[in-house]
């Protein structure tokens, strides 16, 4: 029920020494994009509300700070993936990692949000208290040492992967391999691999981007799978957004450019739920197109599943099909008996040689990074909570979570709940309110997984993630237009959402020995 109900009063929770806990309104764990474009957001639109932002690493960027393999790159345009605060006005529309990483670095500098961000700080605990109103987090920092924060409000944008390991699903006789083998999450620095012959294990985004960064240089890269993905080429530069800039000014240009690219994205998606078949034999043909008529594209190319049960993997240029002309690449679609001394051993009684074995076979899910957290002391589980509007969690106060689209850029989702969270806080200090929680639900209303992809991670890492309802507003649109109306012009106020009003109007967090914390 909606409106502003009295809290019950408990005891406080004891979270520290007194006078060491840092009180912030706001706490956003994650410096990546969306934890930058929330700081924009938050700074911008609520001005008053003090924040800071705590990130594990040393880096700005995210993923795109941990991600270093060869090629690495965007599977979406940059003009949908970058900020719309700050549009991306490079020619490149799919763009290498270091560029996005210097993107959201300058992003950061540019509106002064790097001088918030406490790195080295990996946060590990959450700890709500109703009778105060707040979170304690609690977050190993670079010492290795217990720092604690405190805040009204927490904002995860840490993503929902693993960041310490990727996926490796082992193999038998990997130990008499004789190589290197390399998982592209921790790529190493030193690997020459010049002259090699290099063995890409997986047909996801990774493989498609490695191999043909790979094949520069070394000898022969195969890409050995054990089913084919869709894979569709589009040109690394936007044609049409280099007409449409020709033609408009700047910052019009710049708005048409990214929802000309949101709507062909969502025309596209659509079309494939609607006529697989159709997209299915459209996305074959192209293939053919690159390969020739004589190229098994049956074999190698035409996945079991229907477009977009799993993502497409996007090659810009046609780098990965421009790899196979040339003889530099190859694939081989087969499945691993064993790893040998010199290379694998397929079931169908192939070897494959090779001097280095990278294991790009995806990643681990671990949603909110791994942090865990309570409410009044008792412990919750909030990868398997109901998720309201796919940002905040049901009976979890005062917290919000970023996950972005699993069928278009990851920021447009990112950027619409930034948005959401700043009308929140903003209704909530109109009306002295301290606390909102997402409450209740209608009983014909059916948990579902978050995010519906077929893919090996998402079902590996599936109770990771939250649940979704059947319908509003417990349901994923996974579609930009609906979640704007609902995110962006939806009443905050709707029936579903709890505010609470402190009795004594005023917010203390306690230490250990029972006096109030610096606040």
């Amino acid at each position: 029920m909606a409106g502003a109900a009295e809290a019950a009063p408990i005891a406080p929770l004891h979270v520290g020494d007194p006078g060491h806990v840092e009180y912030f309104d706001v706490l956003i764990v994650g410096a990546g994009l969306s934890g930058i474009g929330a700081a924009y957001h938050l700074q911008t639109k609520c001005p008053a509300k003090t924040y800071a932002i705590l990130d594990g690493r040393s880096a700005i960027g995210g993923t795109w700070d941990l991600f270093r393999y060869p090629g690495v790159r965007s599977d979406s345009d940059m003009h949908t993936l970058g900020y719309p605060f700050r549009p991306w006005r490079d020619r490149k529309a799919i763009a290498d990692g270091s560029s996005i990483r210097k993107y959201i670095a300058e992003t950061a500098q540019e509106y002064g949000i790097d001088r918030t961000i406490r790195f080295g700080h990996q946060v590990t605990l959450a700890s709500w208290l109703s009778r105060d109103a707040a979170w304690t987090v609690d977050a190993t920092g670079p010492e290795g040492k217990t720092v604690q924060f405190a805040c009204n409000f927490l904002c995860m944008c840490s993503g929902y992967y693993d960041y310490a390991e990727g996926y490796m699903p082992g193999w038998p006789g990997m130990d008499r391999y004789q190589g290197r083998i390399v998982h592209p999450q921790s790529w190493p620095e030193d690997l020459n691999y010049d002259g090699k012959r290099i063995v890409v294990i997986g047909s996801g985004a990774t493989a498609v981007t490695l191999v043909p960064a790979l094949a520069k240089a070394a000898a022969h890269v195969t890409m050995l799978q054990r089913s084919p993905t869709y894979i569709v080429a589009r040109p690394s530069d936007d044609v049409a957004a280099d007409w449409i800039r020709r033609l408009l000014p700047v910052r019009l240009a710049l708005r048409v450019i990214r929802w000309k690219n949101v709507l062909l994205g969502m025309y596209f998606y659509n079309l494939s739920r609607r006529r697989p078949d159709r997209v299915k034999q459209e996305i074959l043909r192209l293939v053919r197109e690159q390969l020739g008529p004589d190229y098994d594209v049956e074999k190698h190319f035409t996945p079991r599943y229907n477009p977009w049960d799993q993502r497409l993997c996007v090659v810009p240029d046609a780098d990965l099909f421009v790899a196979i002309r040339s003889g530099k690449a190859s694939v081989v679609t087969d499945e691993i008996e064993t790893f040998v001394e010199r290379g694998i051993r397929l079931k169908s009684g192939d070897e494959l040689q090779a001097d280095i074995i990278v294991t790009a076979t995806g990643l681990k899910l671990n949603c909110l990074g791994g942090m865990q957290a309570t409410v009044d002391g008792t412990p919750i589980n909030l990868a398997g909570r109901l998720s309201y509007k796919g940002m905040m969690f049901r009976g979890v106060p005062n917290f919000s979570f970023t996950l972005g689209y699993s069928n278009a850029s990851w920021t447009l989702k990112c950027n619409l709940v930034a948005e959401y969270i700043c009308r929140l806080l903003n209704h909530m200090s109109a009306h002295g309110y301290d606390c909102a929680t997402p409450v209740g639900r209608e009983p014909a209303i059916v948990d579902k997984p978050a995010i519906n992809l077929s893919s090996g991670y998402i079902r590996r890492g599936i109770e990771f993630l939250p649940k979704q309802g059947s319908k509003r507003p417990w349901k994923f649109h996974q579609n930009y237009a609906l979640d704007m109306l609902d995110l962006r012009f939806s009443a905050v106020d709707d029936g579903t959402m709890e505010f609470i009003r402190l009795p004594n109007g005023r917010r203390t967090v306690f230490g250990a020995s029972g006096a109030p914390c610096r606040v």
